[in-house]
Formats: structure tokens, C-alpha cells, sequence
């Protein structure tokens, strides 16, 4: 069976012990913004939709039937395009069982309208593969993604790995692509490679503001995550300059990003909230937390200061994980945030024991100011 476990979960298994770098995420102080002045409360309600359509979908057995990564895109026709990582198809045993025979891909699209859903693969009926076709010695999985093109295009950040061994912890990150796709057929347009030279992932958020496309990314050393940006102008990553952020100013130098901050996720979401920002992630000071987190800035580079935990996640515990939780703010209801987080177990069989454990889960997140 292929690795249905996301890059940050092996990367910090096999890079536990490393040493945190002396180097440390840029400095700056936080400007003066009711978003960061405010004392936050987080009231959480679990299981909020499309938890509970994507679970019965998955019982069908007649498609997707539970994935990771969870980014969602906005499309025409009052559609949602749900971007996902390692994927298993269908079928599903009546006892809540998978065979060991279930097809499992890396990269998927469940497409929903209404209660409708649909999932979209590569390959044929009889014979799924993934939407990006593996390389000869790795794989892609998806990260972030938007439209571009006035919606035309539905374009994904796409991280290939390549495998460095025979062993099942022998592969390793190897660069950025942005996979485009057409929003109507979803048929694979093109694949561009994208800045790939700072050890940067550049999958982890994308937010557009103000005439910029901010771009997320996640430095991965294993035992510490730092948080980068870049952006560019407009809304397509392959077609213009990127610059970015020094902690001070905006490079055209890709090696001049500067670490922002730390503790983040590899997967996490940056969005507007009121006059500033706020970050939603998983806290990765810790291995294998169970801790959701949300910050608060007054720029869309940071600083993120004054966290408020959102949420600890009942699932974590013995050989189950959790992990990569972001918001999904085109699904955001005022104050109320939806936000999605993966789980899973470092035990394949649990797997196939139980279909229910590898499907993403849904929080509705209020954000109200402490009295």
C-alpha cells in the first residue's frame, strides 16, 4: 500500500529529535488593530457540516470514501471544488470495513452542489489514478488552491516527493507546481514549476488582498515548522514575479524570506478578521497535538501574537493523529468560522478496520471579544 500519511506526520516522526535552529522567525511588532487589541474567546460546536454529508458519501462506497489536505474553492454554478491529498475509493464493506484491495491515490476532487457530490480522479472507472499523474520515482499531493482566469481555471499547489530508499520513511519533499485544472471538466491543464530554492513549501494558504495574491509557506525541518510568505500581483502564480517577505520589506529573491513565525502546520489558513488577520492552525510545538490554534495580526506577514486554542481534538490519542487544521472562509458564516482538521493512524490496518477514522472533521469556530 502507498503512504496514506501526510508529509508532516513523517517528517516529524523521522526528525523528532533534531535540535531547534538557532535562526529564529523574523522580529516585528504588532501595529495597532482591533483584531490583535480585542481579547478573543472561541465558543466551538464539533461535527459541523459537511461533516456529516461527506461521512454518508464515504458509507456509500461509491467514490471518495476519505482523504486529507481538506482545502475548499468556490466554483461557478454554486459549486465547491474539495481539494484532497492521499485518497482511498471505494468500496466500503457493510461492517464499516475497507478491503485491502481499495483503490488509494494521492491527489482527488470531491465536487459538491447542494447534497450532491461527485468525486473526480485521473484514470478510468475500473482503473482510478491520480488527478497529477505520479512522476517515475514519487508522487504529488495538493495543497492550497484558488481560481484564476475570472474562474476558469481551478489552480492547485502541487508538492512532489521523491523517494530516496526502499524503506517506508525513504522519501522527501522535492519541490513546488502549480497544477492547473479546467473548473468546468477538471481536466489537468498544465503543470508549472513554481520557486522551489528556500526549502519552502508554498502550499500551506493562499489570500487574496488587496490587488495580491498572499502566498503560505511552510519551512520544514521535521521537529520545527516556520512559516513563510510571498505574493504575488493578481491572482495567477505562474505568470508573474513573486516577491518575498524579509521581516522588514519585499524581495524579488527568493532566498531573503525570512522565517515568520513558528509552531506552524504545513497545512494552515491566513484570513482577513475585521480591520487585521487571523491565522488558523494546528500547533506543531508540540508532536502530535491535539491543540488548534488561532492568531491574530495586524498585517497578513505578521506578527502572530495572542493565540486563543479553538479546539482540542478528541481523537487524538494511541495510534490516532491529528493534524492540518485551516479555516474555510468562503464557508464562514459572520463571526462563525467553519474549520476543518485531518485524522488518521499510524497503523495502516486501522485503516482498513475502521473507514471512519480517515475523513476530515468539521468545527464551527464563534470568535467573540472576552468581557
Amino acid at each position: 500500500m502507498k503512504r496514506p500519511l501526510v508529509a508532516v506526520v513523517a517528517l516529524s516522526l523521522t526528525a523528532a529529535g533534531l535540535a531547534v535552529p538557532a535562526a529564529s522567525a523574523a522580529p516585528a511588532s504588532p501595529a495597532s488593530c482591533a483584531a490583535v487589541q480585542t481579547n478573543w474567546t472561541a465558543k466551538t460546536t464539533p461535527h459541523a457540516a459537511p461533516e456529516g454529508l461527506l461521512n454518508s458519501y464515504s458509507n456509500t462506497g461509491k467514490g471518495w470514501t476519505g482523504a486529507d489536505s481538506t482545502y475548499s474553492v468556490p466554483l461557478s454554478g454554486g459549486r465547491t471544488a474539495w481539494i484532497f491529498s492521499d485518497t482511498f475509493l471505494g468500496p466500503v464493506n457493510a461492517d464499516g470495513t475497507r478491503p485491502k484491495t481499495a483503490p488509494f491515490v494521492n491527489n482527488s476532487f470531491v465536487i459538491q452542489r447542494g447534497t450532491q457530490l461527485r468525486t473526480v480522479t485521473g484514470g478510468t472507472a475500473s482503473n482510478p489514478t491520480a488527478l497529477v499523474p505520479p512522476p517515475s520515482n514519487g508522487w504529488y499531493w495538493f495543497g492550497a488552491a484558488q481560481t484564476s482566469k475570472a474562474g476558469k481555471n481551478l489552480d492547485v499547489v502541487a508538492l512532489r516527493f521523491e523517494k530516496t530508499g526502499t524503506g517506508q520513511w525513504d522519501w522527501r519533499w522535492a519541490s513546488n507546481y502549480l497544477a492547473r485544472f479546467d473548473s468546468k471538466t477538471f481536466k489537468l491543464k498544465s503543470l508549472t514549476p513554481l520557486p522551489s530554492a528556500a526549502n519552502v513549501q508554498w502550499s500551506g494558504w493562499l489570500l487574496r488582498d488587496r490587488g495580491y495574491t498572499y502566498v503560505y509557506g511552510v519551512e520544514d525541518l521535521g521537529a520545527s515548522k516556520y512559516q513563510h510568505v510571498a505574493r504575488v500581483r493578481g491572482d495567477d502564480l505562474s505568470a508573474k514575479q513573486w516577491e518575498y517577505w524579509t521581516g522588514s520589506g519585499w524581495s524579488a529573491d527568493e532566498a531573503a524570506s525570512a522565517r515568520v513565525t513558528d509552531g506552524v502546520a504545513n497545512e494552515h489558513s491566513v484570513t482577513r478578521w475585521g480591520d487585521g488577520y487571523l491565522m488558523v492552525t494546528h500547533n506543531t510545538k508540540e508532536l502530535f497535538s491535539k491543540s488548534v490554534l488561532g492568531y491574530f495580526s495586524c498585517s497578513p506577514t505578521g506578527p502572530w501574537v495572542k493565540p486563543v486554542e479553538l479546539y482540542q481534538t478528541p481523537e487524538t490519542g494511541g495510534n490516532i493523529i491529528t493534524y492540518n487544521s485551516h479555516e474555510h472562509p468562503d464557508l464562514r458564516r459572520g463571526n462563525s468560522l467553519l474549520v476543518s482538521y485531518n485524522v488518521n493512524s499510524l497503523v495502516s490496518d486501522e485503516l482498513y478496520g475502521d473507514v471512519s477514522i480517515y475523513r476530515p472533521r468539521f468545527i464551527s469556530v464563534s470568535l467573540v471579544a472576552a468581557k
